[in-house]
């Protein structure tokens, strides 16, 4: 694979204070690699296992633990990244969960629990970010880890896709209602992302996605990532409302 350019040779995001949640997954490790080596500080929230990023030059990030499916859990991620950088400047909404399941087997709980981490926790960070950007007069930057399923749904996926179009949504709803503050909100879709064990796990899968994108590949990460940091620069100052899909091209096709 071609190596890529640090995001700093195309963007600075130095002096950005950005929190990134589900930092300990591969995309949120991903996102926050990214945007620290385009010079942003990062926030590093997790529910539980320990985040190892790389990109980082004096120390490492802060890492905040917390479960955003309780009342309290974002406001407390928020709250950390300002005590310890004195502002914020930008919110990646990755935290999310993708169990696997037949709409008609769901219970309520099962359901609750989708609900709750994937848009509940989305809309309780994105409100105590906007509080805490609006606070300061500077505006910022909000951006949604959504899905391609938030449009195409996937059997044994409906729940996920259901929750990840409720948040395609809710980044242009708050959007609109934040933009008079010079706040953007946006929302960014990967399709299907590489990950360790996925070629052996999914073989099948792995080779109709091959075989389907234009671009001849998965995703990874960093292409996430680098998303992320388009929309949490000067370079995308002017977008607001939007869902970037990333997904070498896959929605080109009726179906894959």
């Amino acid at each position: 694979m071609t190596t890529l350019p640090a995001p700093a040779e195309l963007v600075d995001l130095t002096g950005s204070v950005i929190v990134v949640t589900g930092a300990g997954g591969v995309i949120g490790a991903g996102v926050a690699e990214r945007l620290l080596l385009a010079g942003a500080t990062v926030v590093a929230h997790t529910r539980s296992s320990p985040v190892e990023l790389s990109g980082w030059d004096s120390e490492p990030p802060l890492t905040v633990v917390a479960d955003l499916t309780t009342e309290a859990g974002p406001a407390e991620v928020i709250a950390a990244a300002i005590s310890a950088h004195g502002r914020l400047d930008g919110l990646v909404n990755n935290a999310g969960i993708q169990p696997v399941a037949a709409l008609a087997d769901l219970d309520d709980e099962d359901w609750r629990a989708v609900i709750d981490t994937n848009l509940t926790a989305v809309h309780r960070l994105t409100s105590a970010a906007a509080a805490a950007m609006i606070g300061a007069g500077e505006g910022g930057s909000i951006v949604h880890v959504a899905s391609i399923e938030g449009t195409q749904p996937a059997p044994m996926h409906e729940h996920y896709s259901v929750s990840k179009a409720a948040v395609i949504m809710h980044a242009r709803a708050a959007a609109s209602a934040y933009g008079a503050q010079g706040i953007r909100v946006n929302a960014v879709s990967p399709g299907l992302i590489e990950r360790p064990g996925i070629d052996e796990d999914w073989p099948e899968g792995v080779e109709r996605w091959r075989a389907a994108a234009p671009l001849g590949r998965l995703g990874t990460a960093a292409d996430v990532g680098d998303a992320c940091v388009f929309l949490c620069s000067e370079l995308s100052r002017w977008i607001t409302g939007i869902d970037l899909v990333v997904d070498g091209g896959v929605l080109t096709r009726p179906t894959w």
